[in-house]
């Protein structure tokens, strides 16, 4: 009984953040299930309550980042337009906060450089991009782009936006820290777009 209440206590949840956070800043390879469970203040045998193997619990990290991220450009396409910005800004601009305000998560999905690790983040990378491709081409107008455009530009701002990210994450600056010079990107990209209408 008291095992139990131990391993209740131990959520998948509290697993998951230390994972992740040991993963990003020690590196996967120099992480075992052991070494976790230490950090939590735990025995590995308690981990296993949830995950049976080290790569389970990456994958369980990866796939719980990217339905986050997903979930959020589903979010932010439903709400009402902001003043002053179009929908396709205000995704720009959820996408590259999510970025900055999770930047443990962002890395794992996004900057892993590790070839065992990208098998798994490979897969899911795509379905993000194509869920960004599909918002984007909503938001632009058929009579207005080519066929070729509407399949190269939701890409083009996606590695845009990725790049942003990229710049300001190694130097763990918050969103609300650098949300003027997101506005100045996303609104150059916006009126090079804008600016064939």
């Amino acid at each position: 009984m008291a095992r139990r209440a131990v391993e209740r206590e131990l959520s998948r949840e509290r697993i998951l953040e230390a994972a992740r956070h040991l993963f990003i800043t020690k590196g996967y390879r120099a992480i075992s299930m052991r070494s976790i469970g230490q950090h939590l203040g735990y025995s590995h045998g308690s981990l296993y309550y949830h995950f049976k193997e080290k790569a389970e619990l990456f994958y369980a990290i990866v796939m719980k980042d990217f339905n986050d991220l997903n979930d959020l450009l589903l979010e932010v396409s439903a709400r009402p337009l902001c003043e002053g910005m179009s929908k396709l800004e205000q995704l720009m601009l959820e996408f590259i906060r999510f970025g900055l305000d999770n930047p443990y998560q962002y890395e794992i999905m996004f900057m892993i450089r590790d070839e065992e690790l990208l098998a798994y983040c490979r897969a899911e990378q795509g379905r993000c991009f194509d869920m960004f491709a599909i918002l984007v081409r909503q938001y632009l107008l058929d009579d207005q782009y080519s066929e070729e455009e509407r399949r190269t530009v939701p890409r083009t701002l996606f590695l845009s936006l990725h790049g942003f990210i990229s710049y300001y994450i190694q130097d763990r600056i918050g969103f609300d820290e650098i949300k003027p010079a997101a506005l100045a990107h996303i609104k150059v990209l916006c009126r090079s777009l804008y600016s064939k209408v």
